[in-house]
């Protein structure tokens, strides 16, 4: 199925994976260019993360990025938080949760931040829309009270990086600044 359903936030695109089993396992196709070319920017490098039953990653958020997410294992506890609103001063973040679970992908545009808590291991394959230098990785806290994700652990593992994110305001001002 190549086919995208528009998620609830604008640009935030998703589809599951067909997989077509046989005796010997299973094939499925993840991702193809012609998928995503109307989307915006093509995608530049693949990147895998692990994380085991606990881990939450996020909130990280892109001005320029995009990334394609498909679940490859597990069932993660997807948070996408649409922070342009908030960087363009025109209103106030918007949230979408997704119950993600084996072959589902899901397309986030650049200013929707993004992150998971891994219900069991969880195992994402992702495709992003430019190489890694740093320069374009932001965050924020997880657990901001403004932004309220109703994640479904209140004592995730964290990394250092997300444990001592700035608020979103905090990181709004620091980016104005």
């Amino acid at each position: 199925m190549t086919d995208w359903i528009p998620g609830e936030l604008p640009g935030v695109m998703r589809r599951t994976v067909t997989f077509h089993p046989d005796d010997r396992g299973a094939f499925g196709e993840l991702w193809r260019h012609g998928w995503t070319a109307s989307f915006g920017p093509p995608m530049r490098q693949a990147n895998l993360s692990r994380s085991v039953a606990g881990v939450l990653r996020g909130l990280h958020y892109h001005r320029h990025q995009a990334d394609l997410w498909i679940v490859a294992e597990g069932h993660p506890f997807i948070a996408l938080v649409d922070v342009r609103p908030e960087l363009e001063g025109t209103g106030r973040t918007a949230i979408e949760t997704i119950d993600g679970a084996p072959g589902d992908a899901v397309y986030l545009p650049s200013g929707v931040a993004h992150g998971f808590y891994a219900r069991d291991e969880v195992t994402l394959f992702y495709l992003v829309s430019h190489e890694y230098d740093g320069t374009d990785e932001f965050g924020f806290a997880w657990d901001d009270q403004d932004v309220a994700v109703p994640w479904p652990d209140a004592a995730p593992i964290l990394s250092p990086r997300d444990s001592m994110a700035p608020s979103l305001s905090e990181m709004i001002e620091r980016l104005s600044a």
